[in-house]
């Protein structure tokens, strides 16, 4: 086994892999920018390196040469930052320092969209109708004739919601066109699109998937991930009430397929649009641990964290696809740092007062604590909160719970917009889309600000 990690990251998730690699007898190093000097990862790692860069968690060099120093064997990315970037694992490579994740290649193949889409239609996985990358306007407009409007416009090196469009009609494409390559620009530094026909209010649903250095791959279920607001994931659930037993194995083995068609290593999610028929699409792979894995944790009873660097290390998967069951229900809610009154802006500052919530099968987490300085730099998730229930009705009673014990003071929140959409008819029904909230927040229905003085 290793005998030592570097996390080349922040926040909860680097809480996360520490406390996973202590469990497994390994040590840890961090490197960090002199304002995480305080932060909880910095504080339970066994070893520091301090940069005055605060953007060294993007910094490949100087990650390598820490790892290198420290005599750290392996690298764990988290997520976020250089997880997804193809030079990093290749730097890793050429080091000879193992990187918690999938190869070069396999991220290479699945981070640029287009190329993705490609071979999941040679390895026979669906896709959504579209286009490969379009060589300007002229061309995305014969393309979508081709699809049909509505559709959807998006970055061939995108993520994260950025760089996406919906266009209904050509005269839009006019407008959003140059607009969605210039956000794909500034941030992929790529200004490359794509189209895709826009499904009428589908669900967004994600197979988590394993792959050993041996060939086995087995996936664990669904993740329900249909509530969002700008394309950005708000409360996940596994499993979901819209696929049955049947679909399950189908989008299992579908998601199994596309991980293999790119030799994948490590822990993997699958990404599928779900429409009302039942019918669904290959939409991304994410080559790393998602913010969402612990509600498959929850109702595996299976480390992800652990399964990923045992991976790594060359062991075989823990378990058999027969092994695999699905007990109860398990859902998460974010905890962001933002002010929902005011178009949902960062609110850093100072964490005040940090009471978590206790009780059976709650789970926070989380890096933050009472006198916590949230940093304008960085993201502003400040934890994810995650109840399991022998049901879905026990499961969101939990999480009613939870979030009514649960007291942050000093910055602004998203705590009582979570509340909301838990108490929402729609969403307790199970009626959900990934336009749902939305529309939502559009029709006043749900609404920013805080409750009774609190957040």
């Amino acid at each position: 086994m290793f005998e030592k990690v570097l996390i080349a990251n922040r926040g909860e998730i680097a809480v996360r892999v520490i406390r996973a690699c202590r469990e497994l007898g390994i040590k840890t190093v961090v490197i960090h920018p002199e304002i995480d000097q305080d932060s909880l990862h910095v504080t339970l790692a066994d070893e520091k390196v301090c940069s005055n860069d605060r953007r060294v968690y993007l910094d490949i060099n100087a990650i390598i040469e820490a790892a290198i120093t420290t005599g750290a064997q392996a690298i764990h990315p988290g997520y976020g930052f250089l997880a997804e970037n193809p030079n990093f694992a290749l730097a890793c490579e050429n080091a000879g320092l193992t990187l918690i994740g999938p190869s070069s290649h396999s991220m290479r193949f699945m981070g640029e969209k287009t190329l993705a889409r490609k071979i999941m239609l040679e390895a026979g996985v669906p896709v959504t109708p579209g286009s490969e990358v379009l060589a300007d306007l002229e061309e995305a407009k014969i393309q979508s004739e081709k699809v049909g409007y509505p559709i959807m416009l998006k970055a061939s090196a995108g993520g994260g919601g950025r760089g996406i469009r919906v266009v209904q009609t050509p005269e839009d494409l006019d407008k959003l066109f140059p607009e969605a390559q210039k956000e794909a620009q500034l941030a992929f530094n790529c200004p490359d699109m794509y189209i895709e026909k826009y499904l009428d209010r589908p669900r967004h649903i994600e197979i988590q998937v394993l792959a050993d250095k041996l060939g086995n791959v087995i996936y664990l279920g669904e993740r329900e991930c249909s509530i969002q607001r700008r394309r950005q994931k708000l409360i996940e659930e596994a499993p979901s009430l819209a696929v049955t037993n049947y679909l399950r194995s189908q989008m299992g083995e579908i998601a199994v397929k596309a991980a293999k068609a790119v030799d994948y290593v490590g822990a993997g999610t699958v990404e599928f649009l779900l429409d009302q028929q039942g019918n669904f699409y290959f939409m991304e792979m994410n080559t790393r641990i998602q913010v969402e894995h612990p509600v498959t944790e929850m109702v595996t009873g299976i480390d992800l964290v652990k399964e990923q660097i045992l991976i790594a290390f060359g062991e075989k998967l823990s378990v058999n696809q027969s092994e695999i069951e699905i007990k109860g229900w398990s859902i998460e809610c974010r905890l962001i740092a933002e002010d929902t009154s005011r178009d949902f802006r960062p609110s850093p500052g100072t964490i005040t007062l940090f009471n978590p919530p206790m009780g059976p099968w709650t789970r926070l987490d989380t890096h933050v604590y009472s006198g916590f300085k949230i940093s304008p730099f960085y993201d502003s998730l400040i934890g994810k909160l995650i109840v399991w229930g022998r049901d879905r009705k026990e499961a969101l009673a939990r999480l009613e719970r939870s979030l009514l014990e649960l007291q942050v003071e000093g910055v602004k929140t998203n705590i009582y917009l979570c509340k909301q959409i838990l108490s929402n008819a729609q969403f307790i029904e199970g009626d959900i889309h990934i336009n749902l909230l939305e529309d939502l927040l559009s029709q006043k229905i749900i609404i920013g600000g805080i409750e009774d003085g609190r957040n």
